[in-house]
């Protein structure tokens, strides 16, 4: 299932507790940048068909990354791309944007996608695995 814009945008700016649609659309754009990065082929391909246009743009043309960086550097990383924020604040921002994204996903696909990252990704998508 495909959200459209204004969806996604008001789920991320619902459970990001954000004042304005540009606060989460700021988050979106990101943490989807950052993302894309450590995803992959087909699995970042079927992530974004299930996007809205625009920030399945970002996810298919993501920021560089060196390596996969693990959860905690992730929101670092998150940190230092919007201006004024924190790891308290960016750690915010991921689990808002993630977890609008893992409604997106079935289960298969975000299997998948959690395979491609470094562990404890689940938390931040808000899909805890059993350990």
């Amino acid at each position: 299932m495909t959200l459209r814009r204004e969806a996604f945008l008001d789920h991320v700016r619902e459970r990001g507790e954000y004042e304005t649609v540009q606060e989460a659309e700021r988050a979106a754009r990101v943490v989807l940048a950052l993302l894309g990065a450590h995803l992959v082929g087909e699995v970042r391909a079927q992530l974004a068909a299930r996007l809205p246009d625009e920030f399945a743009l970002i996810l298919l043309n993501p920021l560089q990354s060196a390596e996969p960086l693990p959860p905690e550097r992730f929101v670092r990383a998150t940190a230092a791309w919007i201006e004024g924020a924190t790891e308290h604040t960016a750690t915010w921002d991921v689990s808002a944007v993630l977890s609008t994204v893992a409604d997106t996903a079935d289960d298969d696909l975000m299997g998948q996608i959690l395979l491609q990252l470094p562990a404890g990704y689940d938390l931040l998508f808000g899909r805890p695995q059993p350990t």
